[in-house]
């Protein structure tokens, strides 16, 4: 960008603005007081609150650390312009600062976006294959491999916590857990059927073929949330972990089922090390799936009362991947699209997630 004063007086209205809308007061204040919390004597002693209440300050400590490096950031912009008139070395210093100031005010915007009461945590992202048969298994284990290479490129932490493999290609079901600042928040623009067109590698004809995946997200709910889950309402059953032909997989009954019987839900964890680990693990999904049904139940009761009929958004598509005949893949919400099909299904979807999110914070 050419620097000038225009610039930099634009820049430091953004930076003005990012104090509003990161709510700066209010979160040092929060800070403030769970730092107080924190300092307490037997903080500790509920361990649940404790990780919670860290967490929290944590994510509001690197805030308010972007925040003022913004500010000194432009600072740093504002002395190095007023010397480059007399030295021309510190107009390459204001370029840089205002274009790392450029990228830093982006990246706080973004973050102003996830205001919900789960958009800062952990996610549990499952994909399921659609229509198509052996086409819709192997599409399924792409989009897997796509949102496992995303978070990790991104610098998540992920768990899979189950991946059924289906009889040929492909996978019936993948679970994997998503633990990073604003996962879930990031990954809500994924949920929804995703759409695949491309020369089958099944068909021997070599003939085009559409097929579907779905991407279902949860929560990863915090203690303090209350989940109305009686264990006596759930059959836990364990039996063999499974994989695909010539994996190594574990030889021991670890792997566990949980049935809920009252609702029907089935939830299943087989790629944690342990019983123990596997059988926590499905029943943070359970507790994270049985919240999000009461949700709904909660959220047609609300449109009964104003008569209103809304659609569901997960028999929606969302998304296309074209492979052939051109290559081209397009949000259908946001309008963002990209013939980078390579780099799509290597995981770099930052353009799409992010399109989503300014698409509907336009609404």
């Amino acid at each position: 960008m050419d620097i000038d004063a225009r610039t930099l007086e634009q820049l430091g209205q953004r930076v003005e603005d990012a104090h509003a809308y990161l709510h700066i007061d209010d979160k040092t204040a929060e800070l403030a007081a769970l730092d107080e919390e924190i300092a307490s004597p037997g903080f500790w002693d509920d361990t649940s609150h404790a990780q919670s209440a860290s967490k929290r300050a944590g994510n509001l400590r690197d805030t308010l650390r972007s925040y003022e490096d913004a500010v000194q950031l432009l600072a740093d912009a504002q002395t190095a312009f007023e010397l480059a008139g007399e030295d021309e070395a510190f107009a390459e210093e204001a370029q840089q600062s205002c274009e790392a100031l450029g990228t830093m005010l982006d990246g706080l915007e973004v973050e102003s976006w996830f205001t919900g009461p789960f958009d800062e945590g952990d996610a549990i992202l499952t994909v399921n294959p659609g229509q198509g048969g052996l086409e819709a298994n192997d599409w399924a284990d792409m989009l897997f491999k796509l949102y496992t290479h995303y978070a990790e490129d991104k610098g998540w932490k992920v768990d899979v916590l189950d991946v059924t493999y289906a009889e040929g290609i492909g996978i019936d079901r993948a679970t994997i857990q998503v633990g990073g600042r604003n996962a879930y928040g990031m990954l809500t623009s994924e949920i929804g059927v995703h759409r695949l067109v491309r020369i089958s590698p099944t068909d021997d004809k070599k003939r085009r073929h559409t097929t579907f995946a779905s991407v279902e997200l949860l929560p990863v709910l915090p203690d303090d949330i209350e989940v109305d889950l009686d264990p006596n309402d759930v059959r836990v059953d364990v039996y063999r972990s499974s994989g695909p032909g010539g994996q190594c997989v574990n030889t021991t009954d670890s792997a566990v089922r949980l049935t809920h019987i009252p609702t029907g839900i089935v939830v299943t964890c087989q790629n944690q090390k342990s019983q123990l680990q596997n059988k926590e693990a499905a029943f943070r999904v359970l507790k994270a799936k049985l919240y999000e049904l009461e949700q709904q139940k909660r959220q047609a009761e609300i449109d009964e009362l104003r008569g209103e009929r809304m659609e569901n958004s997960f028999g929606s598509q969302i998304r296309n991947y074209v492979l052939y005949p051109y290559q081209l893949v397009k949000d259908l919400r946001s309008n963002v699209e990209t013939g980078d099909v390579d780099g799509v299904l290597a995981g770099h979807i930052d353009d799409f997630v992010i399109g989503y999110h300014k698409w509907r914070a336009s609404q």
